[in-house]
């Protein structure tokens, strides 16, 4: 199995300065209580430059650098964000696995759809760019190989053809070996990874037993080690504990964009598009406030999420400060994408959303009405104010899109529809010619000339009722006016205007 292992330098330091991107270039520690003591877990590189070291107290740390800040670690934090950056990567990958507190690995087994494992790594650094991120990655055959060479190769990139895994780890340090499996053969004055392979089998049994020979199999290429996929939550939910409890919307808007930034990318990874997604504020001392956000179309973009979401919090009045914030997908839907024509605006789109959706969120979902279809053959009567909602996912087979490609019984095939339709038909005064084509008419009190003509398509029915139609429904361009669906009435002879097109 061919697997990608990301490994990320110092990740709760990153995630930190996402977080709060003030902190870039300064110094400051994440550290944990041990013993009745708090101790240094990481270190910014500022810090380190200091002298700052993992498993120093804080008080030390802080005497090599007054200026030092502190932070709790949280594990449970450090694997979330791990978690959330995974899900990111499903778009390249079928699954992957959790290597905490620092990589993770991703089956490469679709590389062949980013243009090899070259354009792979490509595509999962510049995911990961996006999250704020820098990391390496190797792609090899064996779970030793790729986590090694990502943590403690040269190169950012780092690709193995299957068999090469022995002589690409042979210059490696001993380092690259995990815990405490490398001190045996420290102790033996070996260096790197080569000079452990190149012992005898016989002489690494007898001295490390078990454990040694995986040690030097591993060193030589040799992994069985599975690949054990991560069990995605039903239920997408990002939370955020705050450092200091916020008493304005300021301090809670940086954390809303971590969590909307990464559920955004959890989405997108999954191939999902968000529709309601439900914010919970947790007070400090007591109390919680609830917030729904319906969105007017899917989406998994994370600064549209973010601006909506800062136009429904911004204004509340809490009466204690934030302590944690939570973002809840309750209702998702497929992710179809935006298809765009030359000349589109897709910020003049993306403005709509917003509108749309705040008028949902602000005067309720049921305020907002779209065109639904009815199930009326004439045409005036099909179409009817509904409810607005997000179009469902829906799975359909071959046979139900053969029917939607050829349209309604007795339609004929696919055709085009107005965006207007009348609610009723309105008489043209209109100029036929000698053979009953429609030369002009007048609409609006103006002449229009007509510069080209579509059709007919014919359609009949409900010759049961006291009022059945039988007319002849035509694509008619007016000069002036633009393309109208115009239909002559069998019964009367009369040209009717039925709708316009846009």
């Amino acid at each position: 199995m061919r697997r990608a292992y990301l490994h990320f330098t110092r990740f709760p330091v990153q995630r930190k300065v996402i977080e709060y991107p003030e902190l870039a270039g300064r110094p400051f520690v994440l550290v944990e209580e041990s013993r009745g003591q708090r101790r240094v877990v990481a270190a910014s590189t500022s810090a380190l430059k200091a002298g700052v070291r993992p498993g120093a107290t804080l008080t030390a740390a802080t005497a090599l650098e007054p200026g030092l800040r502190h932070f709790t670690y949280r594990e449970e934090d450090e694997a979330r964000a791990l978690v959330a950056l995974g899900e990111a990567l499903l778009c390249l990958g079928p699954a992957f696995q959790l290597s905490s507190p620092d990589g993770l690995w991703l089956d490469a087994g679709a590389a062949h759809l980013s243009g090899g494992e070259e354009g792979l790594c490509s595509r999962a650094l510049e995911l990961c760019a996006e999250q704020g991120y820098r990391a390496h990655v190797a792609v090899a055959s064996e779970a030793f190989t790729s986590r090694a060479l990502a943590r403690h190769g040269a190169r950012r990139v780092e690709v193995v053809a299957p068999g090469e895994s022995a002589r690409v780890l042979a210059p490696l340090p001993l380092a690259a070996l995990e815990g405490r499996e490398g001190a045996a053969f420290s102790a033996l004055g070996l260096t790197t990874l080569g000079e452990v392979a190149a012992l005898p089998v016989g002489a690494v049994v007898a001295r490390g037993g078990a454990q040694g020979a995986r040690v030097h199999a591993r060193c030589g290429g040799v992994d069985d080690t599975p690949f054990v996929a991560e069990v995605l939550e039903e239920v997408l939910e990002e939370r955020r504990v705050l450092d200091w409890p916020a008493e304005s919307f300021e301090p809670l808007r940086f954390a809303l964009k971590t969590l909307l930034d990464r559920l955004g990318a959890r989405l997108a990874g999954r191939g999902q598009a968000a529709v309601r997604i439900t914010f919970t504020l947790k007070l400090d001392p007591t109390g919680q406030q609830q917030v729904t956000l319906a969105l007017a179309r899917p989406t998994a973009a994370a600064k549209l999420l973010l601006d909506l979401a800062r136009h429904r919090l911004e204004e509340l009045r809490l009466q204690n400060p934030v302590a944690e914030v939570s973002a809840r997908v309750d209702e998702h839907s497929e992710e179809r994408g935006q298809q765009l024509s030359l000349g589109d605006a897709p910020e003049g789109d993306a403005a709509l959303e917003v509108v749309l959706s705040r008028l949902a969120t602000t005067l309720g979902e049921e305020s907002l009405c779209s065109a639904g279809l009815e199930s009326v053959h004439r045409p005036e009567g099909a179409h009817g104010a509904k409810v607005f909602r997000p179009p469902e996912e829906k799975k359909k087979g071959w046979v139900e899109d053969l029917r939607e490609e050829r349209g309604p019984a007795g339609m004929g095939g696919l055709r085009e529809r107005p965006s207007r339709v009348l609610a009723e038909p309105a008489r043209l005064d209109a100029e036929v010619g000698e053979a009953g084509r429609l030369l002009a008419a007048r609409v609006g009190g103006k002449r229009h000339r007509v510069t080209a003509v579509t059709g007919p398509e014919r359609l009949g029915g409900e010759w049961w009722s006291e009022s059945p139609f039988q007319r002849d429904y035509y694509r008619v361009h007016f000069e002036g006016l633009g393309p109208a669906w115009v239909f002559r009435d069998m019964r009367d002879g009369s040209f009717y205007l039925q709708g316009l097109f846009d």
